[in-house]
Order: C-alpha cells, then structure tokens, then sequence
C-alpha cells in the first residue's frame, strides 16, 4: 500500500507498506467512539469562566438582560428604559441603568482535516488517523462538559458540516463523518490536490461563528499563508480557538542513507538522502514551516499545540491542553 505525505516542492514523498497492512492506516466509528471514556481529563481555555449559581457554563461578550450584573452607568438616549435601576436614580437625581452580561453555554465547532496530504505516517498511524482521534477526544470532551458540539470535516473535494448539538448522537454522527472522510484516502488515489480547501473551511467557519464559539482546528495545515493567519486572528477575536498542528516526525529525522521515491501524480522522481544536498534541503523545508506555524503563537496569543503521529493521540493531548490552563493561569 501506498502512503503519501505533503508536498516538497511539487511532489509527494510515498512510502510503501505490505498490502493488506490497515493498522494506523484508518479508522473506524467503533475506535473514535471507544475514546469516550479517556477524554474526561482533559480541559480547555475558557476566557470567561461562569462565576454564580445559578448561570449558565460561560459567560457572553454579548450584552444583554443576562443573569450577571456588571455595573451601574447613567442612562444614554437610545437605553431600554426596563434597565433604569429606579432606587438608583432617585437617590442620586439622575437616571442610571443596570448593564448585565449575558451568559449561556459555548458551542463547539471541531474542524478536521482528511485531505490527501493528511494520508502519511512513518510509524505508529497516519496523520489521518491522529488527526480523527484528536477530534474525537475533543468532541467527547465537549459533550461531557454539557455543551453542544459539532464540527466540519473536509477532503480535497468537499466540506462537511455538523450543526453543533448537545448529544452522545451527535459525536457520533460526527465520527461517522470522520470516518467515512478517513477511509476514502488512498495514496494510489487521482484525485488532485487541494491546498486552498484549509481557508475556505476556515473562511466558512468564521462566517459561522460571530461570538462564544470554542473553535477546534485539526490539521497539519497544508496551504497555509497570511490569509490562514488572518482568518484565525479573525476568529480569535470573539471566540476561543486552539489550533492543533499534526505532524509527523520523520521529515525531522532524515535517513542518513537510502532513497525514496516520490510522485506529483503524472511525474515521479526519487529523493538520495545519501546525497547531504538533498537531506539538507528536505530539513531545512520542515523546520522552517515548523517553526512559521509555531510562531503563531507568540505573535497573535493563538495556541498552537503540536501533536505528532507517531505517539499515542490521548496523552500527548492532555499534556498540551494541561501545559495551556496553567500558562492561562499565570496570566
């Protein structure tokens, strides 16, 4: 079998596999709805943690006639007169209005990536698969918290959308959809490639997320550029989002020897990494896309947690997620 990985240039490095070898290579309903019971640990950001009784889990950037009072402002033309806090007014000889924010819960929109650039993995599983079962452990988490969760998943053809619900049928259409997505990728597959599906999906999201979203981005994010980082800032403005970056280790750890090859489709062409010219430049490639993405973090307070193919998906996650609430802490 043939496993391909992103594009160096305008190839596509494959790796080739005993035929008949699935382990790693799919996945199934059955694996990402067993992970229900290992996602309870983990914990996301919440800019806004609820502080009463009786709210709801998060509390709004909306202002409206919530159950949070926020603070006593004189009345402006234009208030609803119901907010004149009348004992207020009377006392002081001026009108004053109650200003509350409004709390509710915070959906979740989860999306994967299952392009064909997602189909490599040198050992342990395809990116494919880390990245279905990081969204998996991500939606059962959701759930678990009583919030609603749905999600996009997206091939280089198509973009499924999942309407946020508040149900265990929900995640698991959710991974129905994954999985259906995860096991139509082929290495041997004709179908082109298509960087530029990453901002339109992400591009859809934003116009469908205003305000209090938890936003969930799985990808290794191939075709990524200043727009990605535009639509993300974008995003980030009014919503949470957390961008987790699949890798796959082995362009980070070249052979010393040996040779691959590798095909754009039509062309083909095969790689000496005996020759210290082409590691070097295979390397150098990597590391600097590693990095740009990386950057992102520091630059625009986006996190950017790196989770590689090659281990186990579960703790890799909580380790990232636990190192992110405590710098949010610290703040």
């Amino acid at each position: 079998m043939a496993i391909s990985l992103p594009a160096f240039g305008r190839t596509k490095e494959i790796v080739r596999r005993t035929a008949g070898d699935t382990d790693g290579a799919y996945v199934s309903v059955d694996n990402l709805v067993a992970l229900e019971s290992i996602a309870s640990d983990l914990t996301f950001l919440r800019k806004a943690p609820v502080r009463r009784f009786l709210a709801g889990r998060h509390e709004s950037r909306m202002r409206g006639r919530g159950l949070s009072f926020e603070e006593l402002r004189t009345y402006m033309p234009g208030d609803d007169i119901r907010t004149i806090d009348w004992r207020v007014t009377a006392r002081t000889g001026q009108p004053f209005v109650r200003v509350y924010n409004e709390e509710k819960d915070r959906p979740a929109l989860i999306i994967v990536d299952q392009r064909t650039n997602m189909f490599f993995g040198s050992r342990r599983s395809m990116k494919s698969v880390a990245a279905a079962e990081v969204a998996a452990l991500c939606a059962w988490r959701v759930m678990a918290l009583g919030d609603r969760v749905g999600g996009v998943v997206f091939n280089d053809l198509k973009q499924e959308a999942i309407r946020p619900h508040r149900s265990r049928g929900a995640v698991i259409r959710f991974a129905e959809t994954i999985s259906v997505q995860n096991n139509a990728l082929s290495a041997g597959s004709d179908i082109e490639r298509s960087p530029g599906q990453l901002n339109a999906v992400l591009s859809k999201v934003a116009a469908l997320a205003r305000h209090d979203h938890l936003i969930i981005v799985v990808s290794d994010f191939d075709g990524h550029g200043p727009a990605t980082r535009d639509l993300l800032l974008r995003m980030s403005v009014a919503n949470d989002v957390i961008a987790v970056l699949v890798y796959d280790p082995f362009l980070l750890d070249l052979p010393r020897q040996g040779e691959m090859v590798v095909s754009g489709g039509a062309l083909q062409a095969e790689l000496q990494f005996g020759r210290g010219n082409v590691r070097d430049a295979v390397d150098r490639f990597a590391r600097n896309r590693g990095r740009e993405l990386l950057s992102w973090q520091e630059e625009m307070g986006l996190p950017m947690l790196p989770v590689s193919a090659a281990e186990e998906v579960a703790p890799q996650l909580r380790t990232l997620l636990g190192q992110l609430a405590w710098r949010q802490r610290r703040r």
